[in-house]
């Protein structure tokens, strides 16, 4: 499975992007896709993770009311809707995929089995 994000730059704080996340070489509509974010000097932090049928999402408190992840099971690509940007959400954005297809909110990086490479999303206050 390849997974290969997309979508960031530069915004000024208020400002939106969307990020999406292309998944190649496997079977996208089964899979559990997540975000998580890092920023520098600190840990990798989960942001959003959406079911295999987009019925169910999960959300960081830090971004909840503010993104929205959804995905195209069509076009094997889940999406990272961003609004109302803050400096603090300025960090390398990375989708990530759980292929084993059970829902549970999955929110920690060990429960992800593929990685693509991030995007930066750099907010200006």
């Amino acid at each position: 499975v390849q997974l290969q994000a997309s979508g960031g730059g530069l915004v000024q704080a208020g400002g939106s992007l969307r990020l999406s996340c292309a998944a190649s070489g496997g079977t996208f509509s089964s899979y559990i896709m997540g975000w998580f974010r890092q920023a520098p000097g600190k840990e990798r932090e989960f942001v959003a993770a959406i079911s295999w049928s987009g019925a169910s999402t999960a959300y960081a408190d830090s971004v909840k009311g503010r993104f929205t992840v959804s995905r195209d099971n069509a076009r094997n690509t889940v999406y990272l809707q961003m609004n109302s940007l803050k400096p603090e959400d300025t960090a390398v954005y990375v989708c990530a995929a759980d292929i084993s297809g059970s829902w549970y909110a999955q929110t920690g990086p060990l429960e992800y089995d593929y990685w693509g490479q991030g995007t930066l999303v750099t907010v200006s206050s």
